[in-house]
Formats: structure tokens, C-alpha cells, sequence
């Protein structure tokens, strides 16, 4: 059986992770929370302070930003080519990892579709973190049996840089 027609080697979007640091509890953690419920229309879950760092001001256990995860499938690529017409179809090659993960960042949600600047909430970036598996990698994940994900069944960057530039049509970036 060729490549082309094994279905389970076809790579797929696993989930898509909205992350926006704020740094600090408070108004402004509300805030982010708004834009993501904008952008998502789901409701965030809050990221707390691992370790304490005086420096930043950031307790260990307090709230510092917030984030959301995306799986359902005409979401998540309705999603993708909101964000990657924001990044004007472009994407530098070191934004891939070697496991075919996708990270980059946004500066501002407004300049989302449809979205307009509102001065009671200000401007907020976001980082955007795409997972990227094939079929079956749910063996890894199970309760019952788990197992490891065999070498030949996970997704290189190469692949990654390939899934993307074909079903999105984004142009990949050598710096």
C-alpha cells in the first residue's frame, strides 16, 4: 500500500492552544479573557505562576494569564486561516519543531476579521500553538494498554512544513 492512499498517515490538526501572558491578576487578566471569548467564543481557563520571581512579580500560584484549546475540526481550521491571513500567509521555517508542532505569535487581536478596536479593552497579542499527529496516536494517551507512538508513525518537520503549505497555502520562510 502507497503513502498517498494509507489514511493513516495522513497528518491531521490535533488541537490549536490560544495562550495570552498577561503577567499580573486583575483588570487586565480580564480583559485577555474577553479577547479570547471574542476571538474563540469559548471561555478561558486561567494559567497560574509556577515558581516565584520577585523580579517580575509573580507569585507562585497566582493567576498570569489565561488560554484555550480548540479540537473541534471546522473550528480549528476556520481558526488557522483567520490566523495565518494575519500573519499574511507567512511563516518562518523555525516556528516548526522537530515532532511537526506549529508555534507563532500574533501582535494584535484586531487585526482578526471582523474585529474592530475597542479602547475599553486595548491591545492584547497571543501566541498560537498547532498540533500536529496522525491517526492512531491516541495509543500514547489511553488509560488501558498505553503504548508509545512508533518512530515511523510520528510527524517530522518536513511533513509538518508540507501539511501546511498544502492544505492552508502558506508560504514557509527560510531566515
Amino acid at each position: 500500500m502507497s503513502e498517498s492512499t494509507n489514511v493513516m498517515l495522513k497528518p491531521r490538526v490535533s488541537k490549536i492552544t490560544l495562550n495570552i501572558g498577561v503577567g499580573e491578576g486583575g483588570k487586565r487578566l480580564e480583559l485577555a479573557e474577553k479577547v479570547i471569548n471574542l476571538l474563540t467564543g469559548l471561555n478561558p481557563v486561567r494559567t497560574l505562576g509556577k515558581i516565584q520571581n520577585r523580579d517580575l512579580k509573580v507569585r507562585k500560584g497566582a493567576p498570569i494569564g489565561c488560554k484555550v484549546t480548540l479540537r473541534d475540526s471546522e473550528k480549528v481550521n476556520q481558526f488557522l486561516k483567520d490566523a495565518f491571513w494575519v500573519r499574511e500567509n507567512r511563516i518562518p521555517s523555525w516556528n516548526f519543531d522537530s515532532q511537526g508542532n506549529l508555534s507563532f505569535g500574533i501582535r494584535d487581536y484586531t487585526d482578526f476579521p471582523n474585529q474592530k478596536y475597542d479602547p475599553d479593552i486595548g491591545i492584547f497579542g497571543m501566541d498560537i500553538n498547532v498540533v500536529l499527529e496522525r491517526p492512531g496516536h491516541r495509543i500514547s494517551r489511553r488509560r488501558r494498554n498505553k503504548s508509545k507512538v512508533g518512530k515511523s508513525h510520528r510527524v517530522s518537520k518536513l511533513e509538518s512544513i508540507e501539511f501546511f503549505t498544502s492544505e492552508f497555502g502558506i508560504s514557509i520562510v527560510e531566515e
